[in-house]
């Protein structure tokens, strides 16, 4: 049976994701800081009827990372998907604001950094040995559409950091692909869950289990934004809070 490790998980879309990849047969492997979260999203999908088990670990936790991950595989057996998406919380955005273009400072870049590029290539570099030995596997990551196919100049310093790791998987795509092993970038533009029937979970999900399967192309720009979206950042831009 193949697993997917989905890396940041929550509520929303991680755990739709997680139901989508389970009703193909999959086993699911859920990781993220909080074990008690954790734990509601294996419940929810084991009632369900899928198979699903908690890894905690912080991505800034690098170490921490790595240890979750491999536990997943000694569960599981291998890792054959990973998703990597996570996203600020409010308490995140309380203790790391979000800084406009021109207010950027190296000191509000470096924790998106250790958020976006450090921990998805920590999390990234931990399964693709194994997938590259089999010549099989499926790598994506997600971010906000800022990353590089919006302009969205109210949170610079987060898009410095994702547009990096956006980069990275489109250049690992190109040199990976002949090996076997697809790797894409979702660019994710959406108010989750607030009502729009295109930014329900369970249809963004869709998309995800369409990547895999064709494995064609190295990015998807999912973008369902209300007209007014930039009045609600603060609110409604988040990709899947904890």
């Amino acid at each position: 049976m193949s697993t997917i490790a989905i890396v940041g998980a929550g509520p929303q879309l991680g755990l739709a994701i997680g139901r989508r990849f389970a009703a193909e047969g999959f086993n699911v492997a859920f990781i993220a800081r909080r074990e008690a979260a954790l734990r509601e999203l294996v419940d929810a999908l084991s009632t369900a009827g899928g198979n699903a088990a908690a890894f905690p670990a912080d991505v800034t936790d690098r170490p921490a990372l790595r240890a979750a991950l491999k536990d997943a595989e000694r569960h599981f057996g291998t890792i054959d998907v990973l998703e990597y998406s996570p996203a600020p919380s409010r308490a995140d955005m309380a203790s790391r604001p979000i800084v406009e273009a021109s207010q950027i400072t190296v000191e509000s870049v470096i924790p998106e950094l250790e958020v976006y590029v450090h921990g998805g290539i920590t999390a990234v570099q931990q399964v693709l040995p194994g997938m590259l030995e089999r010549g099989s596997g499926t790598i994506i990551a997600t971010t906000g559409g800022g990353s590089g196919p919006m302009i969205i100049p109210q949170v610079a310093n987060a898009q410095i950091a994702t547009a990096g790791l956006r980069n990275w998987l489109l250049n690992l795509n190109s040199s990976v692909a002949q090996h076997g092993v697809y790797v894409a970038h979702v660019a994710l533009a959406a108010a989750i869950g607030q009502g729009r029937p295109n930014s329900e979970p369970d249809v963004i999900a869709d998309a995800y289990w369409r990547l895999h399967q064709q494995r064609t192309e190295p990015e998807l720009f999912y973008h369902d934004l209300p007209e007014d979206w930039e009045f609600q950042l603060a609110d409604k831009f988040l990709i899947d809070a904890e």
